[in-house]
């Protein structure tokens, strides 16, 4: 069996693409980042204005590209309508028929340059205003329309009848699943690669047996795909050598509830490309990652951005330099056993652990094995990308649960060799299991199926520990010109309880022409070098060479900040979670009043980006960014000394129109997860959920749970606390594997406890002889 499905694998990767696809799914992902930047161009006015340019204008000047006053070097494409044709060309079999229809060939874009290229636009510029005397090239996206696009959109339907707005909407959220570091990484992009020549291998073995399946791909194979479609004349050419028929990509259909097509698309996906193929389909880096988080403001910040630079650390910044850690996601399933001793009777299970236990992976966790309980359980996780993990089958005994499980055996994978080039990534093998004495006459074995993603720098966590007050004389009056010393000094304290700094807030009096008294925060190194980190100037505070200044607002402005921090870049601090740090759960608690996110605005992220959240009560600091170290530990200092002083309501603007937030573990991308898959799958996800303690933190936090139709997605275990549930109907969760927690349910249907999540709805499916597509939504 394991030699046949070796060479359908073989077979599969000699489908021939015409295209470097790699190339392609980065610059695919450039493009979207770019769109993302402006998000006008996801609906409204902006979105209505760049179809009727892109049906007008573009089309009509891409069909004359041939024409020997045109042909001379490439297009470059203006971005508005290089959105709209990349949503079009998405889909491929309407963009065909659409093209021989009004134009007579396909248009393709062997001879156009991405906007994003940074080509020379003039020789498109002059060809454009040739044609359009009164369009300009370039649409100007931060400006309101005022033109009548209702009276100019009739002569545009020419081009096509295909509902493009609609389109765009449902392919505005993909980027998101796709932004994450390892769907840049070469060697993740050409296992991606080989994954979507199995996943049409698939879809060709389906129509050679006439069997209907909609088939959904993971989101790695999905980034493939969709820059496979983004040349249209390649796409065609390679899916008629290959499936005999152009595959089609309709993505209308986004229902991923229990028993829709989404959900049995994948679970037949997954079950198909197991058996065929002998390994997993899902893969770490490459799951749904639920709805995008809510932005903190709808209009970008424009005013004077700049990406922030590297500079050279000076003497205050190098107080905090501390060690880079880096982390990988980990998915994990015991697939199997053999050579089980005759007359075992004990219930067989897994535990494992990081050999030397590092800041993410710490304690033990348990698997069940697949082949012996029918049910899929899959293990997310993240742990640093060295040392081991180590494995022990355990066997428990059903008639007495109080004795101890018996170790029946041992083995480890190392971590490095799974980050080699010549692993890709993944591995899925029978390991043989050091025996314990006295456990059968043959050696066991365990199949084990493990996949990572490439490291990735891990934020830097903080914690603030107040020490014992000190012991002042009463009778001790200040004289001119010296310090009165606050009562108690801070601790900052990192993961590993490593002491970096010590941090107090003191009044200073200057002697002049008046007697003035100023505040200031000081900071103490291991050295015992005194540093002043900040001061109060007249009516708020400077950080001293740092990134600027911010002051208290009275009440919170438009759009919720409550400080700034004025300086390059632009940093504004709101109240609660926001951006990825944003919860997850239907629970709404106070206890989100004590977070506050740090969210930057650069050029390259407008509509900013979380840079640390603050957890003003129990002194935790996250930190995402190295050169907001210190700044962010001044602030959170400062900013929790006023909270403890004034209270929450007088701190947080007199407590005007302050919202509930839900409450969730401080990071929702940085969960422990566990999937649970059973063979019915009747049983609706529960928040079934792992307490976290890090630094001294205080854990808290909701386990699962999604508001409304989450989908395909990976349920966290992370974090004890309250709970979670699915707020109608989760589709397709994974069941967490967590201890502890208080619980869950679902109101409206959650839907299997499944599949490690395929890419949020999108698929492709052969039915019968001819191989008819069904829709997704990728």
């Amino acid at each position: 069996m394991e030699k046949e499905q070796e060479l359908e694998w073989l077979e599969a990767q000699k489908i021939v693409i015409s295209e470097d696809l790699i190339a392609a799914a980065k610059q695919q992902l450039q493009f979207l980042a770019m769109v993302d930047r402006n998000r006008c161009l996801y609906d409204g006015p902006v979105l209505y204005y760049a179809i009727y340019r892109y049906k007008a204008c573009w089309l009509p000047l891409l069909a004359k590209q041939d024409e020997s006053w045109i042909s001379e070097g490439p297009l470059v494409v203006p971005l508005d309508c290089e959105w709209i044709w990349h949503c079009h060309r998405l889909n491929p079999v309407q963009y065909k028929a659409d093209c021989e229809e009004f134009y007579g060939r396909i248009l393709d874009n062997h001879n156009v340059v991405s906007t994003i290229q940074g080509a020379s636009t003039k020789k498109t510029e002059e060809i454009w205003n040739r044609l359009y005397p009164e369009e300009p090239y370039k649409l100007d996206l931060s400006i309101s329309l005022s033109k009548n696009i209702d009276e100019k959109f009739p002569e545009a339907l020419r081009c096509t009848k295909y509902d493009l707005v609609s389109a765009v909407k449902r392919q505005s959220p993909f980027f998101y699943q796709v932004a994450r570091p390892s769907m840049n990484d070469n060697l993740f992009l050409e296992c991606a690669v080989a994954r979507y020549k199995g996943f049409l291998h698939l879809i060709k073995r389906n129509r050679e047996r006439s069997i209907k399946r909609f088939c959904v791909p993971t989101y790695d194979i999905d980034l493939i795909w969709h820059s496979h479609q983004l040349h249209p004349v390649s796409y065609c050419k390679d899916m008629m050598e290959a499936l005999g028929k152009v595959l089609e990509h309709d993505d209308t259909d986004s229902d991923r509830t229990k028993g829709k097509k989404l959900d049995i698309g994948f679970s037949g996906t997954t079950k198909q490309w197991e058996n065929t193929f002998g390994s997993r389909y899902w893969r770490a880096g490459a799951m749904h990652r639920g709805t995008a988080p809510s932005p903190v403001t709808v209009i970008p910040f424009t005013s004077n951005l700049v990406d922030k630079k590297v500079v050279s650390p000076n003497e205050h910044q190098k107080m905090t330099e501390l060690p880079k850690t880096k982390f990988v996601e980990v998915l994990l399933e015991i697939v199997g056993i053999r050579n089980v001793p005759s007359g075992h009777d004990g219930n067989l299970f897994i535990s494992f652990s990081k050999k030397q236990p590092d800041l993410f992976l710490n304690s033990t966790r348990w698997l069940s094995i697949l082949s012996e309980y029918g049910e899929k359980q899959v293990s997310a996780f993240q742990c640093e990308p060295t040392g081991e993990l180590f494995f022990e089958l355990m066997s428990q005994s059903p008639s007495d649960i109080s004795r101890p499980a018996k170790v029946m055996g041992t083995t480890s994978i190392s971590l490095q060799d799974l980050l080699d080039p010549a692993y890709k990534l993944s591995m899925e093998k029978w390991f043989e299991l050091a025996p314990r004495s006295g456990i059968g006459s043959k050696p066991i074995y365990l199949r084990i199926a493990i996949s990572v993603t490439t490291p990735v720098l891990a934020p830097q966590v903080l914690n603030m520990v107040r020490s014992r007050p000190c012991l002042l004389n009463p009778g001790f009056f200040p004289l001119p010109g010296r310090v009165q010393h606050a009562k108690s000094w801070t601790s900052i304290v990192d993961e590993t309880g490593n002491e970096i700094m010590n941090i107090q807030m003191r009044e200073k009096t200057e002697v002049g022409t008046e007697c003035v008294t100023m505040k200031e925060v000081i900071g103490i190194t291991g050295s015992g070098e005194t540093h002043v980190l900040a001061e109060f100037v007249e009516t708020g505070w400077s950080l001293i060479n740092s990134h600027g200044s911010f002051q208290l607002q009275k009440k919170p402005s438009e759009d919720g900040h409550i400080f700034e921090l004025r300086g390059d870049p632009m940093v504004k601090l709101f109240p609660g979670r926001k951006l990825k740090f944003e919860p997850r759960n239907c629970e709404r608690h106070k206890s989100d009043y004590d977070f506050m996110t740090v969210v930057e605005y650069t050029a390259e992220d407008p509509y900013g980006k979380a840079l640390a959240l603050f957890n003003l009560k129990s002194g935790i600091l996250k930190v995402n960014k190295e050169w907001f170290v210190l700044p962010g530990i001044t602030l959170a200092f400062i900013l929790s000394d006023t909270m403890r002083k004034e209270g929450y309501s007088s701190f947080i603007a007199n407590g005007d129109n302050i919202k509930e937030m839900a409450c969730l573990s401080e990071d929702a991308e940085n969960r422990d997860m566990t999937e649970k898959v059973g063979a019915s799958n009747e049983n609706c996800v529960k928040g079934e959920c792992e307490r976290l303690v890090k630094s001294g933190a205080c854990g808290g936090g909701c386990g699962s749970g999604c508001g409304g139709g989450c989908g395909h997605m990976i349920n966290s275990s992370a974090c004890g606390g309250c709970g979670g549930g699915c707020g109608g109907g989760c589709g397709n969760a994974v069941k967490s594997g967590g201890c502890g927690g208080c619980g869950a349910g679902c109101g409206g249907g959650c839907g299997n406890a499944v599949k490690s999540g395929g890419c949020g709805g999108c698929g492709a499916g052969c039915g019968g002889n001819c191989g008819n597509s069904l829709p997704h939504n990728a």
